[in-house]
């Protein structure tokens, strides 16, 4: 019988110097842990704010993960989406070679990303008293 390894999430943000930008990223990272029912969903930070990608991928190895889904928190491609994170993946895997870990898409163009602008839309003309 194969036994299914165990999966961890890896949000990888930006990281600011704001904390609640920081703070922003765990709770979506909460929230992924909630809506999913994965058991480690981590959060990291490319730059600016700890944990950085390393440690974050540490902190999901020391709970027994096998494979780490990292996942950019980012809306464009740019050098850190291209280059920075899958240096820091390859980095990570140097590390711990007997962990899988694979890079997933970035949050990019979405129609639920087009849903948020509408409803932040639809806030604005509120609290404006245009509509």
């Amino acid at each position: 019988m194969m036994t299914e390894k165990k999966t961890a999430i890896l949000i990888m943000a930006h990281g600011s110097r704001l904390a609640e930008a920081n703070d922003a990223a765990r709770e979506i990272a909460a929230m992924v842990r909630e809506m999913t029912g994965y058991e480690i969903v981590e959060v990291s930070f490319r730059e600016l704010h700890l944990p950085n990608i390393q440690e974050g991928i540490d902190v999901c190895v020391a709970q027994g993960a096998q494979r780490i889904l990292l996942i950019p928190y980012f809306l464009f491609v740019g050098a850190h989406v291209r280059h920075d994170l899958p240096e820091e993946i390859e980095e990570g895997m140097k590390r711990h070679p007997g962990v899988e870990m694979v890079m997933g898409p970035h949050l990019g163009v979405h129609r639920k990303l087009a849903e948020v602008v509408m409803e932040r839309i639809a806030q604005g003309l509120d609290a404006t008293g245009w509509r």
